[in-house]
């Protein structure tokens, strides 16, 4: 039987109170810092729903990046000496994070491009449709025997190796968390990204924290693949709507759930089907 803790708190705050080295798997989606101006319109006129929310907003680079220190050097302490975590960010954010995470001794593995199917379109047709973002997997330092399921990612793919681009279309349809049609957070992530996440890099029963949890989607996930999780949000919106997805969510049964695969004998099973199938 797993647990799950949430708590409608600043994650600097709560982080503060977590246990130093108890973490094995971190999934953080920290504020992009858009710095949006304008109101975005299309052709039509009619408004974009963009990102302009509280939580995004930064006075200056200076303060988004004191920010971004403090958060990453709570999770260094608390992640175990051979966990690892992952950050998602956009061309607005991930540089600048990715920095403040090697000046931690976080030792970086991979930068996984997730390649939107379906990306919002640039409407003003000034610049490239912006139709990616990146995740940084790092674990915690250089030493660090970190988990890579590689056998079990490979059976999953097809008996191919997990590239570092991944195609996933946006969060949308039924997935989507909204009320009066309308979406609830503006950058919810889909769950086959997290599908792939938390299967690549941690194993059944780890414990799993985001201290950025939204609308839930890592802690739904965590807990139909049987992982433990710490769920971190200061938005009470957010905490609510995420607070009840989690609770209806149920773990697999252990004959539906994936167990991470050594042998290439294994039935494969695409990585496409297995979404659509835990989901």
């Amino acid at each position: 039987m797993t647990f799950t803790k949430l708590y409608n708190n600043d994650c600097l705050v709560r982080l503060k109170k977590i246990k130093t080295e108890s973490i094995d798997l971190i999934f953080a989606d920290p504020p992009y810092n858009l710095q949006l101006r304008n109101t975005l319109r299309r052709p039509d006129a009619s408004k974009v729903s963009a990102v302009n929310d509280y939580w995004d907003k930064f006075n200056s680079f200076e303060d988004y990046d004191k920010f971004s220190n403090e958060w990453i050097k709570e999770c260094n302490r608390v992640l175990k000496k051979n966990g690892s975590m992952w950050v998602i960010g956009s061309y607005h954010n991930i540089f600048r994070v990715g920095k403040i995470v090697q000046d931690h001794n976080f030792w970086i593995l991979n930068d996984v491009i997730w390649n939107k199917k379906n990306p919002m379109p640039n409407f003003k047709g000034t610049r490239l449709t912006n139709a990616h973002e990146t995740l940084i997997w790092a674990a915690k330092s250089d030493k660090s025997k970190y988990t890579f399921n590689y056998h079990s990612m490979k059976t999953l793919n097809d008996d191919k190796q997990l590239r570092s681009d991944w195609d996933i279309a946006i969060c949308n349809g039924s997935e989507r968390v909204s009320s009066n049609n309308k979406k609830i957070h503006s950058t919810q992530k889909p769950e086959a990204l997290l599908y792939r996440v938390i299967l690549c890099s941690s194993n059944k029963n780890d414990l799993i924290l985001d201290p950025f949890m939204g609308t839930g989607t890592t802690g739904a996930v965590a807990k139909k693949l049987g992982r433990n999780f710490i769920g971190i949000e200061k938005d009470k919106k957010y905490f609510k709507v995420s607070e009840q997805r989690i609770k209806n969510t149920n773990e697999l049964d252990d004959n539906l759930n994936i167990q991470m695969i050594d042998k290439k004998k294994e039935k494969r099973i695409p990585f496409g089907y297995l979404v659509e199938w835990l989901g």
